[in-house]
């Protein structure tokens, strides 16, 4: 049997941009994906704490250190600079995988700043505020 888990999470990134006229996407400084623990071009669900939007779609790589959360192409329609959202990304593991996972967790402050780490592969001294 196979399960679905939560492996990756970015929590409370201010958008910063929403392109209409664009291929789609989430574009997101990699600095940040790598710190959550998802690759470029994975598939992410992105949840608007502001309208309670929730859509499908993958993490495009911005600019390393610009804190940049772009909407891009018709999911640009779910959101507006400002909105709150949370970023999520899954893995498919194995029953004894998902027993032992433990996803990487960010948590931003308003400036789209590492504000806390939490879960895996996060040292016990690196899961405080910066």
């Amino acid at each position: 049997m196979r399960k679905i888990m939560l492996s990756g999470k970015i929590h409370t990134a201010r958008l910063t941009a929403c392109m209409l006229d664009y291929e789609g996407s989430l574009e997101i400084d990699p600095e940040l994906l790598a710190e959550a623990g998802i690759l470029p071009y994975e598939k992410i669900l992105v949840v608007n704490r502001n309208n309670g939007e929730r859509l499908e779609t993958y993490a495009i790589p911005g600019v390393p250190g610009k804190r940049t959360f772009c909407l891009n192409g018709p999911a640009a329609h779910r959101g507006k600079v400002g909105d709150v959202v949370t970023i999520m990304a899954f893995s498919i593991c194995t029953e004894e995988e998902a027993r032992r996972i433990q996803p990487r967790v960010i948590i931003l402050n308003e400036k789209n700043e590492i504000a806390l780490r939490k879960g895996g592969g996060f040292r016990q001294d690196e899961e405080s505020a910066e």
